[in-house]
């Protein structure tokens, strides 16, 4: 359905126009040149709320994350953060989420890469944008998840001697005794 439609799940719920738009339409730009540039490298696009997640396979990513800073189209020079999710006992366990900005063009995206419990390694975002250095020993630290060729992962938060990652949802609330 193309254009706008009046449901009447929309009245009843108060929210009156709800705007139905085809998925080409409501794709962004950045996703649109992903995809032209490497078909099988994006796994699933989330749209949610006006904002737009695109989670790629760790092998891709660091192509991706060049592409989409180095293109004068998308201009994603400003990593403002990066975050890690536990989905344990599920698996692939972990989700690294990427939050990158193109100040030009006043928009913004998140990169997914979902790691699992027994290999979760992924490489490091340093090359690309060299603030990455502290939130990835933060998610290192704090998480368990490791990053390929990182200068230098060690403890940022924890103490040197520290056993484990507090962040992740198996670990002891009281410390492991």
């Amino acid at each position: 359905m193309n254009g706008s439609s009046l449901t009447a799940a929309g009245l009843a719920a108060g929210i009156g126009l709800i705007r139905v738009e085809s998925e080409q339409q409501n794709e962004s730009l950045a996703v649109r040149k992903l995809k032209e540039r490497d078909p099988q490298g994006i796994t699933e696009v989330i749209s949610f709320r006006g904002e737009t997640t695109v989670v790629l396979p760790r092998n891709r990513l660091i192509s991706a994350c060049e592409f989409l800073k180095s293109d004068p189209d998308l201009d994603f020079a400003f990593l403002s953060d990066i975050s890690a999710v536990d989905r344990f006992p599920i698996e692939p366990r972990f989700e690294v989420n990427y939050h990158i900005t193109s100040l030009s063009h006043r928009e913004r995206l998140r990169i997914k890469v979902k790691v699992l419990s027994k290999d979760a390694v992924i490489p490091t975002v340093i090359p690309v944008w060299p603030t990455a250095n502290w939130h990835e020993r933060e998610i290192w630290d704090l998480m368990g998840v490791r990053f390929e060729g990182h200068p230098n992962l060690t403890r940022i938060l924890m103490p040197d001697d520290w056993e484990g990652h507090p962040h992740r949802k198996d670990y002891p609330v009281e410390g492991y005794r």
